[in-house]
């Protein structure tokens, strides 16, 4: 089957979207990957194409080929927008150009649009030998998928069924110019160390090397597959209805998890986690075990890079964003039924009119008490004690003083304010969004 044929047919889910916008470097891969779409595109009913160039401007060199890119695409009458990017400067300058460029591809991405990148099967065997070296674990040597989320779109990558050595023969026979990054021979960068020095002495010995390391990286994207199917049917039971419904965070019931294997218990946590946060290396697994088998009045705490997960009674938490800052407290005068923003804690609502008074909305403090028809004075320590309420929520909880005396506490039933008066106090919390509400 010619590469047009295979690239057309791996594309084929995908000739329904929008837009199809390809990843245009200016190199090999990425023009022959161009010069294929834009051949189909003449007599095949493909959705626009378009091409985007991402300006790194890490190097002199790299100036020149937006310019070489505008030529390439005017001359196949293919749009082109370059797209210039700030790299941070970090102990990775490959991961931190990576960042820069799709977080560059997130926001050039309408919804249902698709980008294409040109990476190949040479490419796959490259990603999985570096990952096989720093030690991943089945979801890493599954190497790069073919197609995945990406912003309000998709990443897709048509090529890795295809050899290098075939997107090089392509170019030769259609005359296609290219350019060249210097920074690929530069073999201080591993990935260059590999591609230069390991993998030609390995297919010396081994001339069909590239194909198994890719046709292994395949298996284990399949056995990734069924493990993820395992874990979706492991966190489904877990996600128990709880006593806090209005609490917009991750919840998992810790007893149902106990009961899997130490292993199935870190493969439904790693599914659970994967949206939230960058994956914990196999050392810092050790973090779950002691918030798993912490004693039951601790309030363990596992930190991970982007949020934490904490224990409460029989449910595991995820916080992160205005969860893991304290909340300045309000003190806010309240006169009215309306609509209060709580700086870093959500919105509270008063439903209902309060009677004539002096009001006040606030946060607990140390040995406060609220007074409750029929049963006195009760310490809000106590209460919260006997509610099961999240240590990590008590601080949070809005409360309404009359005359400085503890009235009603938000969201929890039976104390949330005079009901035969007519009025509660409601609270909706922040969610674990990274700074959002």
């Amino acid at each position: 089957m010619s590469l047009s044929a295979r690239l057309l047919h791996s594309l084929a889910p995908w000739r329904g979207a929008p837009a199809w916008r390809i990843a245009l470097s200016g190199g090999l891969d990425s023009t022959v990957l161009l010069h294929l779409l834009a051949s189909l595109a003449q007599r095949e009913a493909l959705p626009p194409l378009s091409a985007i160039h991402i300006h790194h401007g890490l190097q002199a060199v790299a100036d020149a080929w937006p310019a070489h890119c505008r030529e390439l695409c005017a001359a196949l009458s293919v749009p082109l927008q370059v797209v210039p990017v700030q790299v941070q400067q970090g102990a990775s300058l490959e991961r931190a150009a990576r960042d820069a460029r799709y977080a560059a591809f997130v926001a050039c991405l309408a919804v249902g649009e698709v980008v294409l990148t040109a990476q190949h099967r040479d490419d796959q065997a490259e990603t999985l030998l570096f990952r096989l070296l720093r030690g991943a674990g089945v979801q890493g040597l599954a190497g790069m998928p073919a197609s995945r989320a990406l912003g309000a779109g998709y990443l897709l990558r048509p090529l890795l069924d295809c050899s290098r050595a075939e997107l090089l023969a392509y170019a030769q026979a259609h005359g296609l110019v290219w350019v060249d990054d210097p920074s690929n021979t530069d073999e201080r960068f591993s990935r260059n160390y590999l591609r230069r020095q390991v993998l030609p002495r390995l297919s010396q010995r081994w001339p069909q090397a590239h194909n198994a390391l890719a046709r292994s990286a395949a298996h284990l994207s399949e056995a990734q597959q069924l493990l993820d199917e395992l874990a979706e049917q492991d966190v489904h039971a877990a996600m128990v209805p709880g006593e806090f419904a209005w609490l917009p965070l991750p919840c998992l019931h810790l007893p149902t998890l106990r009961e899997l294997s130490d292993a199935r218990q870190r493969n439904a946590l790693r599914y659970w986690l994967r949206r939230l946060t960058a994956m914990p290396d196999t050392e810092h697994w050790a973090g779950w075990q002691a918030l798993r088998d912490a004693a039951l009045d601790a309030t363990p705490v596992w930190q991970l890079a982007s949020g934490e997960v904490r224990r409460s009674h029989a449910c595991l938490w995820w916080l992160a964003g205005d969860w893991l800052r304290s909340p300045p407290s309000p003190d806010i005068a309240v006169a009215d039924n309306r609509r209060l923003v709580l700086p870093g804690n959500g919105v509270a609502h008063i439903q209902g009119c309060l009677p004539a008074g002096n009001w006040q909305l606030g946060y607990r403090r140390a040995g406060e008490q609220i007074m409750l028809s029929g049963r006195g004075h009760r310490d809000l320590k106590r209460l919260f004690n006997e509610r099961r309420v999240p240590a990590f929520v008590r601080d949070r909880l809005p409360l309404l003083r009359l005359d400085n005396q503890v009235v009603a506490i938000a969201n929890l039933p039976g104390l949330q304010g005079g009901t035969d008066d007519g009025w509660q106090l409601h609270w909706q919390p922040p969610t674990d969004d990274q700074g959002l509400s």
